[in-house]
């Protein structure tokens, strides 16, 4: 991991941490890095908390204890201290992408596995996990089509971090009107026009997501997905088959990958599937900027790199069909 890929790290915490409204703080554009001092702790150290205090209110010990939280296990990052009135300390790891991408295609193996009835207990998909374990969350049985559709994806999101998640209470989802209208518009882009917009906003509008075009967002992330199988096939053909091998520069990717467990918690705790919506368009933006570089081009021969290359496409892929999954939308092999 170079400084600049750690910069970029802190800056998604930063940006999570937004999200999920434990801070309100504006983003900053570039975060600064640098290597640790003598007397310091770890490789890297950065002054970011210390520079939030004062804007989100909070002392630089809390800002530096938030994203700490978020920064631990993130790829590339072995620890994460904190030391003096609120700097940020990092002791790097060596292949953490390959741990990254290793652990994505374990658990989609997996759940393959247990979908297919295969012998033995698979684990669960990559992102979900036991965060939310002992709450019981029960909701009224609601009318409005839209609240219909949220709700379900809700539960989903809340079963998938532990929660005993159902119907039968009195919690209800407060979303404004929209027709759902699958007869019209399909299944998949009446369920997205419903889920990509927040729970404050209104629908978005059905016939621009039937275009195929890459300001149509559910087409940018069911096309990353059915161009990560294109690959896998391709890949192939020349003899590739993906084995992440080599460490592989690419920040964007990893780093919205490792991000999405807490894409996922984030949407159970705030009943919020427009989250994991816009976490699988950035996922898909990663993708495609991406799959230039993955199969060899000209006289180039096959390497360990095209194979870790692959390998991770294999698990964007794996994340965005997970995420699509998760609210109720095919995630197809060829468009």
């Amino acid at each position: 991991m170079t400084p600049a890929d750690l910069s970029l790290t802190v800056q998604h915490a930063v940006r999570r941490a937004v999200d999920d409204g434990a801070l309100r703080v504006d983003v900053p554009p570039r975060v600064k890095v640098e290597r640790a001092r003598p007397g310091g702790t770890g490789d890297y150290a950065s002054n970011i908390a210390l520079s939030l205090a004062r804007p989100s209110g909070r002392s630089a010990l809390d800002v530096a204890g938030v994203l700490k939280e978020r920064l631990q296990g993130a790829p590339g990052i072995l620890a994460v201290d904190i030391t003096g009135p609120g700097f940020l300390n990092f002791t790097l790891r060596r292949d953490a992408g390959g741990d990254l991408v290793r652990a994505i295609l374990a658990a989609g193996a997996a759940g393959a596995a247990g979908a297919a009835g295969a012998a033995g207990a698979a684990g669960p998909p990559y992102g979900h996990g036991s965060a939310l374990s002992g709450t019981v969350v029960r909701f009224a049985e609601v009318t409005d089509s839209r609240a219909r559709v949220v709700t379900d994806v809700v539960v989903r999101l809340l079963r998938s971090q532990g929660a005993d998640a159902g119907f039968g209470g009195d919690e209800r989802i407060h979303v404004l009107g929209g027709d759902y209208l699958p007869g019209t518009l399909g299944v998949d882009a009446a369920r997205w026009s419903l889920l990509r917009a927040a729970p404050q906003d209104r629908v978005l509008d059905g016939p621009p997501l039937l275009v195929q075009h890459e300001r149509n967002s559910l087409f940018r992330v069911r096309y990353a997905h059915a161009r990560v199988r294109r690959l896998l096939v391709n890949g192939a053909q020349l003899g590739l088959r993906p084995s992440y091998e080599t460490d592989i520069h690419a920040p964007e990717l990893l780093g919205v990958l490792g991000d999405h467990p807490v894409a996922l918690l984030s949407a159970a705790r705030h009943r919020a599937p427009d989250r994991v919506a816009r976490h699988l368009e950035a996922t898909a933006d990663a993708l495609l900027a991406f799959q230039h570089t993955v199969l060899p081009l000209g006289d180039e021969k096959p390497s360990a790199a095209h194979r870790s290359r692959l390998a991770l496409a294999e698990a964007a892929g794996t994340v965005l069909a997970g995420g699509l999954s998760l609210l109720g939308i095919s995630a197809p092999d060829q468009i």
